[in-house]
């Protein structure tokens, strides 16, 4: 005898019976208009899950819980007549798999195709109901050839500023169109890991190393291709209105972008070899608080402006240039952190404050970034937190410009109040203030209004091996795009991944590659990762189109509805809630400014899944050994349990820690659904129980299936899951005893587990429908169930006797009994016979639906 635990239920057998079933028979495909099986009375609905970077691990138990929550909502939606889109693909470009081809010698391609598999093959167990049929792949060089044909319609735009939208670069009148290309060249100061190879993003930066292998990183210039989202800040800040997004990532998005009005002053230098008078140079300061001009007693420049080399004098250039290297051995991240001691260096220059024509020294600090603003600030050290503690450690002039209105020190206030020191604006509050001296700033073309945003443009290049290729050769000095029936742009394959340790990219190495004509070279640089997930869900829309990066009819059909956004429904973490999220929109809106799409925004509803924690409460990591592994708990339990429990743990955005216990619970409520209607038989065989008869329900019955149907249908759309399950166990536990159990109760019950456990529900279906052949076919073919208001209606309600204000009886009375009618029932009550036998009955007092109170 096998020492094996005994299954409560054989989910072993079923669950892959159910998934072959549904591959072979493509239950779940989803044709697109015009196709064979094409519904087109059926309304749509796009549901997509944040497809995943296959690596090497596998998935554990927290990758899957956003999508279980959008497989339910897929099975639910299918079940209420839409014709459903919900895919599945790769963002399989990606460091780590180029790091163990520098190691291994490995194509990249190779281990991405291994790793690809495994996932597959773990999603698949789960039980998903996915229509492979559109499975996506970012390396695949049919995918990222639209990826390198949407990187050409970009470069070969500009934004119109009158316009607000992107245009053909044939449109633009000027002489220089490299000039306004929405994708562009620029030497920028980049944050360089020697060790990868590469450059980072800031948020691949920690403590001044890099976050894949700890290695350091510098601050260093290089080319670098850039895309111009900076355009688009205001509509990408404005377009977000109309989203159904948490507010809080909206806020998260918008302080990324960083909208400030305020007002745009020039400082002109002072002349260097004459003190007294100009130097011709201006330096371009933005504020928001114009109104605290007359304070400015200094200002600060980012070290790597470019005024600095021109102002700097003789003798402060050795301290300058030693302070700009330290400077770039930091990333942008610890610069700008404000909790950080202040440091700086004069540079011995200065210029005039237009409001009190005073000279005002010139410092570099590494808090001040070339790419936020103009790179030059204006220091008040009165009235900003970080120029007073600046102000203190160099000893510079501190000036009160603005008096608070409250009793609260003038110095370190940083609030609105009244203007002094001001001559122009004194006695203003600051909102009059600031609109009288950038008027007055205008008329004498001093500065002007303006808006400034935090959002810099988009740094685009990686010296990565494992990237889309640039469909970009240079000719002279000279960048120009390849033709498009030259794509894709495949990359070489090299003997040697390693970094060149020069700062050139891998594919310098491949010189015959790189030849492209005699007189022109590609472009060596690669595409960051973000790249093929910013129109992803575009191209699950139609992706076998050879064509178009997506098909017109296609397009405008799932992606359509009365809303701005396409897909109707976004699943995926809070780590992407900024870029993923901005990059894609930047993306689209381009796209659509083009004509290539036909709605303003790509995501009209997202949801952010919590993180499950493993069961120390720590994050799941292989350092901690704390991950669980989805094929573990499916051995043992099942992958309906593992669903369940996925769902079960608590609501879908919280944070939560992972508990076998608490899979073992749901697994035991799925094994009491199957014993309601199985029974094992003498042999040791499963069969459809006698219990199961073709009766009407009793009203009891009645009342907690359609409170059921409420519940769920309720708890499905507003993502309350946990809650819905929470009910289905009610009801089980309200059938569990009794003799005979409803057939038509049971088929309803199953429709509504359907989604949620989708194996044992589809095997009872089918044992349901062999023995009793009234219901025709497969679950998933069943239209979900409506309920009936009237049958929950409280018909009975339960009525407290008292005597003298004490408890003796309850009696059930109907709604609709009058005030005669629970007197009469009252005192007839055997148990209050017997205490008011012999006594009189001095006042019946009656609460309606409540209470009687006998006064004897």
């Amino acid at each position: 005898m096998s020492s094996e635990r005994r299954k409560p239920y054989p989910f072993d057998q079923i669950e892959p019976k159910w998934q072959a079933i549904w591959e072979k028979q493509q239950v779940f495909h989803a044709p697109n208009p015009g196709e064979k099986g094409f519904d087109a009375a059926k309304p749509k609905f796009f549901i997509l899950d944040m497809f995943p970077y296959p690596s090497g691990a596998g998935l554990h138990v927290g990758h899957p819980e956003g999508y279980t929550a959008t497989d339910i909502v897929a099975r639910y939606k299918r079940t209420r007549g839409f014709n459903v889109l919900h895919p599945m693909g790769w963002d399989a470009f990606g460091l780590p798999a180029e790091q163990y081809a520098v190691k291994s010698g490995q194509h990249p391609a190779v281990t991405t195709r291994e790793n690809v598999a495994k996932f597959k093959r773990q999603l698949k167990r789960i039980g998903f109901s996915y229509d492979w049929q559109r499975e996506i792949n970012t390396t695949d060089p049919k995918y990222y050839k639209w990826t390198q044909w949407i990187f050409l319609q970009i470069y070969n735009s500009w934004f119109n500023p009158e316009t607000k939208r992107a245009e053909p670069i044939s449109t633009y009148r000027g002489t220089d169109p490299d000039s306004v290309r929405l994708a562009y060249v620029a030497e920028v100061p980049v944050n360089w890991c020697p060790e990868l190879g590469t450059v980072l993003a800031n948020e691949e930066v920690i403590d001044g190393k890099s976050e894949v292998g700890g290695f350091p990183v510098v601050r260093r210039p290089m080319r670098q291709w850039m895309l111009r989202i900076t355009a688009y800040a205001e509509r990408l800040i404005d377009e977000l209105d109309e989203l159904d997004w948490p507010e809080g990532i909206k806020l998260l998005q918008r302080n990324w972008i960083g909208r400030s009005e305020g007002a745009e002053i020039d400082f002109p230098v002072a002349g260097i070899d004459d003190p007294g008078g100009q130097s011709g140079y201006k330096l371009r300061v933005f504020t928001t608080r114009p109104d605290t001009l007359y304070g400015g007693t200094f200002l600060v420049l980012a070290p790597e402006h470019p005024l600095v080399d021109r102002i700097v004098t003789e003798e402060q250039w050795p301290a300058v240039r030693e302070y700009r290297e330290r400077t770039a051995r930091k990333s942008e991240l610890e610069r700008a952190d404000l909790s950080k001691e202040k440091t700086g260096m004069f540079t011995g220059a200065y210029a005039i404050n237009p409001a009190t024509n005073q000279k005002i020294p010139i410092w570099i600090a590494d808090y001040v970034l070339l790419g936020y603003g103009t790179g030059a600030i204006g220091g008040v050290p009165a009235h900003d937190d970080r120029d007073l503690e600046f102000a203190k450690k160099f000893g510079l002039p501190v000036v009160i410009v603005v008096q608070p209105t409250t009793d609260v020190p003038a110095i370190g206030f940083t609030g609105e109040g009244i203007a002094v020191n001001s001559p122009i604006i004194n006695d203003l509050t600051s909102a009059e203030a600031k609109k009288k001296i950038t008027a007055w700033l205008e008329e004498h073309g001093l500065g002007k209004r303006a808006i400034n945003y935090k959002l810099r443009d988009w740094l685009f290049s990686r010296q990565r091996y494992w990237g889309e290729p640039f469909p970009i050769v240079w000719e002279d000095g000279k960048h120009r795009a390849l033709d498009e029936k030259e794509l894709p742009v495949v990359p070489p394959a090299l003997d040697d991944y390693k970094p060149t340790g020069t700062g050139e990219p891998p594919l310098a190495k491949a010189k015959e590659w790189i030849r492209y004509s005699v007189n022109a070279l590609r472009e060596t640089n690669t595409m960051p990762q973000w790249a093929g997930s910013c129109w992803y869900y575009l191209r699950f829309c139609d992706p076998r189109n050879d064509e178009r990066f997506v098909g017109e009819e296609a397009e405008r059909y799932w992606m359509g509805g009365p809303k701005p956004g396409g897909v109707d429904l976004y699943v995926g973490g809070t780590e992407h809630a900024v870029l993923h999220l901005l990059y894609s929109r930047f993306w689209h809106k381009v796209l659509f400014d083009l004509g290539c799409s036909s709605k303003p925004e790509p995501f009209q509803r997202l949801v952010n899944q919590g993180i499950i924690l493993g069961e120390d409460n720590q994050k799941m990591s292989k350092s901690r050994g704390n991950i669980v592994n989805p094929d573990d708990v499916i051995d043992q339990h099942g992958a309906d349990a593992f669903r369940c429990y996925e769902m079960f743990m608590g609501p879908l955005e919280q944070m939560k820690p992972w508990s076998m216990r608490g899979v073992e619970g749901v697994a035991r409520f799925l094994a009491r659904v199957w014993r309601l209607l199985m029974t094992e038989n003498q042999a040791g065989k499963w069969e459809l129980s006698g219990r199961i008869k073709n009766i009407d329900p009793t009203k009891a019955q009645q009342k907690v299936l359609h409170a059921t149907i409420k519940k769920v249908t309720d708890d499905i759309e507003s993502f309350s899951f946990n809650t819905a399950i929470s009910q289905m166990m009610i009801f089980v536990n309200t059938l569990t005893n009794i003799e005979t159990i409803p057939l038509s109760a049971m088929r309803t019950f199953l429709i509504l587990l359907n989604p949620f456990a989708p194996h044992i529900a589809s095997e009872l279906w089918e044992t349901l429908t062999a023995k009793f052949t009234d219901a025709r076919g497969d679950i998933t073919e069943q239209p979900w169930p409506g309920h009936d208001e009237r049958l929950l209606a409280e018909d009975e309600v339960e009525i407290v006797i008292q005597i003298n204000g004490k408890l003796r009886d309850r009696i059930k009375m109907s709604v609709l009994a009058t005030d005669e009618d629970l007197k009469a029932a009252a005192v007839s009550s055997p148990k209050i016979q017997d205490r008011i036998a012999g006594k009189t009955v001095r006042k019946v007092i009656v609460v309606p639906r409540k209470l009687v109170n006998i006064v004897v």
